[in-house]
């Protein structure tokens, strides 16, 4: 993101990372309406593997959003997306990398929570994915 002419704007990602934490929350919560939806689809054996139906559902669910907009629901309600560095959009496969780099960290813990502490520390919030893959969150409005 370093060749953006916002790169070092620091109006662009201040107070992204406390957004980015009620964002995920947001998400949460409707990915657990949705599996709670698709439960009696499954003949409620769902119940049984029902973080694995949330890991499912959440990729799925991440993967689309933020192919289709740069963001899941829960960032366009706070007003941020996520950018690639060149500032632009996610595209469908770069979504798709961010996504799985999401869904690895949230399956190990250890790394997911180096990605929180990344998000707190670092000038522009990014989290492990963002770092591996050049991408970050910034206001939607920017």
């Amino acid at each position: 993101m370093d060749d953006t002419p916002h790169a070092s704007d620091a109006r662009y990602y201040a107070g992204v990372p406390f957004k980015r934490g009620i964002a995920w929350v947001l998400d949460m919560v409707l990915i657990a309406l949705l599996c709670t939806l698709i439960l009696p689809f499954t003949a409620f054996t769902g119940v049984f593997f029902f973080p694995v139906l949330m890991l499912v559902v959440g990729f799925i669910y991440r993967w689309f959003t933020i192919a289709g907009g740069s963001a899941t629901w829960g960032m366009r309600i706070m007003g941020i997306g996520l950018r690639d560095h060149h500032g632009a959009a996610l595209s469908s496969g770069l979504a798709l990398a961010h996504t799985f780099g999401y869904s690895v960290s949230v399956a190990v813990p250890p790394l997911q929570l180096i990605s929180i502490i990344l998000m707190l520390v670092t000038p522009r919030g990014q989290g492990l994915t963002d770092h591996l893959l050049g991408t970050t969150a910034v206001h939607a409005s920017r």
